[in-house]
């Protein structure tokens, strides 16, 4: 899982997760900034999110794709799902994701989706438990992302046949 991922290989989608108009009081008035939380995946297994900030909206969500390519893991998919449960958790936002049976599809909140939809998982049952801040509960999904493993990586890991693990 160490390898870093080469995001210019890969054919990237991307995602705007949440946009949000800051301002910053100063002698002279307010300063208007905005932050744009991305996500990009190619839909086959890769996937990442960035927060970008800036002055405008474009320049934004340019740095927050910069920054999320950056930012890429790699998902163990079983079939069109995840092998196994898995509950992620990022400070006050925690994520749970359950695999699912072909024709479930993704069931979702909108934050969540969007990781789930670019990672290429195809069915899924997740629930946002907990906070509802959107960088959160995106760092959340990652963080369950990260933890996920399939029977071979196990197998490998212990020195033992796939068929061993129940």
């Amino acid at each position: 899982m160490a390898t870093k991922i080469d995001a210019a290989t890969l054919d990237l989608q991307e995602k705007m997760v949440a946009l949000n108009r800051v301002s910053k009081t100063v002698k002279g008035g307010r300063i208007a900034r905005f932050t744009a939380l991305m996500v990009v995946g190619d839909g086959n297994g890769h996937v990442g999110y960035g927060l970008g900030k800036a002055a405008e909206v474009p320049d934004a969500i340019r740095k927050g794709i910069e920054d999320a390519k950056k930012n890429m893991i790699t998902v163990a998919i079983k079939d069109t799902t995840i092998p196994h449960e898995v509950l992620g958790k990022f400070g006050a936002g925690s994520v749970l994701l359950k695999p699912a049976a072909k024709g479930t599809g993704i069931i979702a909140g909108q934050t969540v989706r969007a990781v789930l939809e670019l990672a290429g998982i195809k069915n899924i049952r997740a629930k946002s438990l907990r906070s509802n801040n959107k960088t959160n509960v995106v760092k959340a999904t990652f963080e369950g992302l990260k933890e996920l493993r399939t029977a071979e990586e196990v197998a490998k890991t212990r020195g033992i046949d796939v068929e061993k693990i129940g």
